[in-house]
């Protein structure tokens, strides 16, 4: 049985938890929330600290000292988990649902999410210092997960 359907997100091992990321990177792009509604709007631009080309951070453990507003989603309350892309296999697991067949964990490849058409590649930016990331609105992404 796979470990996902048999264990909660806190129940999981480290191991077990790093292997649900699919490594799309959704949650990465810088996101604006409209005050009235709630809605969370994925931007282009990602953290300054990934790199596109494997779509990972690229100071990863050292990520949230280094940026002050990255979250570690293992600490987040899963309560929070709406701001993740619907896709995340953290938010899909948390919801009681299971993963796409193009996750890694079943595909056994990463290559998977990239042909699914679910990777940031081909359409984000990295962060640079002229951005001014309270200005993004520009940069909303029209998903339809």
């Amino acid at each position: 049985m796979n470990f996902w359907k048999t264990k909660t997100l806190p129940e999981m091992t480290t191991e077990e938890w790093e292997s649900l990321c699919d490594g799309c990177a959704k949650c990465c792009l810088h996101k604006l929330e409209d005050e009235d509604t709630g809605n969370i709007y994925f931007t282009s631009v990602a953290c300054q600290l990934m790199d596109l080309t494997t779509c990972r951070c690229t100071r990863y453990t050292e990520r949230t000292k280094i940026i002050p507003d990255c979250v570690d989603i293992r600490k987040l309350p899963t309560e929070q988990y709406y701001w993740l892309p619907v896709t995340c296999a953290y938010r899909l697991i948390h919801e009681g649902k299971d993963l796409p067949e193009w996750h890694p964990l079943l595909s056994k490849t990463t290559v998977s999410v990239e042909e699914a058409g679910l990777s940031i590649r081909a359409y984000a930016r990295v962060e640079t210092p002229e951005d001014d990331v309270n200005d993004l609105e520009d940069f909303i992404l029209d998903w339809l997960e």
